[in-house]
């Protein structure tokens, strides 16, 4: 069933079947060392600053892609990638690891989930890699070694038209996307995806037979002949040597086949299908690569699914598909513009897996991924996440809200397991260092002792228009199924949808 999963690609992926997927097409963070903001007001509602981040495409060695740098090479062994690859995996570790580490935790990031993509592909699939100069020179090296050189297709150029214009530089207006294949049996349909004849070409079929039928006259390619390969010759040719040519008819030409560049428009500010999405693709690329690489009925899955343009792309052609998306806010975009202008019921024409509909499942989620169960409990309170899995000061999200003519923070901090009354005191010391913070949230699995509401307590009240907010709050899970939800200035409504979501709005 097509299915938009709720989380941790890798975690997923581990979980697939083997070659279950006909197509993949990935549009990784791009190791841009940029964070990207994302028109939360879209989807939420709710208030929020400028630099709040959609995700962060900065990278650190942090304790996870260290021990993930050690267990490549056992993976990479395990699905059969040669020893020379490994190999060179170790020298290419030691080199980056003092010369530039943030690269080295980036591709440490992408080389694990790429050697389950090419288990999850059938042997006649193909996967794109969308990518840009900051590291597509690493990635295809590392594509090389887990799909094979042998199999590596094409580096398409995608161009586009975009501002600002650089006078430091020569403008960079196209990324980088890389097809390969499982193996040299595949599925390409160049002809779906052909360009039209121009012009110029469809006014060369002058001639007309006693059908109506437009066609040009060309030389057979005979050896020896005086017009062997000849274009538009003469109608003689064919009463005195009809041997020698041969009707080349125009209804018959499917078009003319693609090159590996491709100019195709970027969603512009007043563009019909434009989400908000920071990096949001057109439609017409995903059709092309769709196409051109499946057929009706085959697998579709997108890794990093965004706001789902690969999935629109899927239903439009008729395709299954599945999404993923570590963000609730994307895996809600999804539902209510892709997926909703289609008719497609959850449940019945697609399903969402991975969010929590229940206290159990909430646990088995702090089980399975503690930080995704950390970013699913904050943005199920309409909070927005720190999106790293670092040190995190004990900041694991914050709540916008607008008072005294400024915006606002209410601090959150996410605990899935034991819990005490020193977690309290913590968080207090937090909301009075950080500036701009007037509240602080406190999110639990397990319910709260009396000594920690009485530690809640202690920090006081903060003031609004003569309303009291209580400075410490403290959720649980079950508080949160039932519908409660943070008592900030900015009076939030929560109204319970389909599948226990909450829709936020001022």
């Amino acid at each position: 069933m097509n299915t938009l999963y709720y989380g941790d690609n890798l975690t997923i992926m581990r979980q697939m079947p083997d070659i279950s997927v006909d197509l993949i097409y990935l549009d990784p963070p791009f190791n841009s060392n940029r964070s990207y903001n994302l028109l939360y007001k879209n989807t939420t509602g709710l208030p929020i600053p400028e630099q709040v981040e959609a995700f962060c495409d900065t990278w650190d060695m942090d304790y996870t892609k260290q021990e993930l740098s050690f267990e490549i090479p056992h993976i990479m062994q395990k699905y059969g990638i040669k020893k020379d690859v490994v190999m060179f995996w170790n020298y290419m570790t030691l080199s980056l690891k003092e010369a530039n580490p943030k690269l080295l935790a980036y591709l440490i990031y992408m080389t694990v989930r790429l050697v389950e993509m090419n288990r999850l592909l059938k042997p006649s699939g193909s996967i794109y890699l969308h990518c840009d100069p900051t590291a597509s020179h690493y990635l295809k090296i590392i594509m090389d070694s887990i799909f094979g050189q042998e199999n590596f297709r094409n580096e398409i150029v995608w161009c586009y038209k975009s501002r600002p214009q650089s006078k430091r530089y020569f403008g960079r207006k196209h990324d980088t996307i890389l097809f390969y294949t499982k193996t040299d049996t595949y599925t390409f349909n160049w002809e779906a995806v052909s360009r039209p004849l121009s012009e110029e070409t469809v006014k060369k079929y002058r001639l007309v037979d006693e059908e109506g039928r437009r066609y040009r006259l060309e030389g057979r390619g005979i050896t020896g002949s005086p017009i062997r390969s000849a274009k538009d010759v003469e109608p003689k040719w064919e009463e005195t040597n009809p041997e020698l040519v041969v009707r080349d008819y125009l209804d018959e030409k499917v078009g003319v086949a693609q090159e590996d560049w491709w100019l195709i428009d970027i969603i512009n500010q007043s563009a019909r299908e434009r989400l908000g999405y920071p990096t949001q693709k057109p439609l017409a690329l995903l059709d092309r690569i769709i196409k051109a690489s499946s057929n009706e009925g085959d697998v579709v899955f997108d890794p990093f699914c965004g706001c789902g343009t690969t999935i629109e792309s899927a239903i439009q052609n008729n395709r299954e598909w599945i999404g993923c998306d570590i963000a609730i806010h994307s895996i809600r975009l999804i539902q209510e513009t892709r997926i909703k202008k289609y008719g497609l019921s959850d449940g019945k024409e697609y399903e969402v897996s991975g969010i929590p509909q229940s206290v159990e499942q909430a646990e088995y989620l702090f089980k399975q991924d503690p930080f995704q169960f950390q970013y699913w409990a904050v943005e199920k309170t309409g909070g927005f996440c720190t999106n790293k899995k670092t040190a995190d000061r004990g900041i694991d999200g914050r709540i916008y809200f607008e008072a005294e003519g400024k915006l606002h923070s209410m601090v959150i901090s996410v605990k899935g397991g034991n819990i005490k009354p020193a977690d309290i005191r913590d968080l207090r010391g937090v909301l009075e260092r950080e500036d701009g913070a007037k509240m602080a949230g406190f999110i639990c699995l397990k319910e709260p002792t009396k000594a920690m509401y009485e530690e809640a307590d202690a920090a006081g009240c903060y003031e609004y228009q003569g309303i009291k907010y209580r400075r410490i709050q403290i959720l649980t899970v079950r508080e949160i199924f039932e519908g409660k939800i943070w008592d900030t200035p900015s009076k939030v409504k929560a109204e319970r949808k389909d599948g226990g979501q909450m829709q936020l709005t001022i």
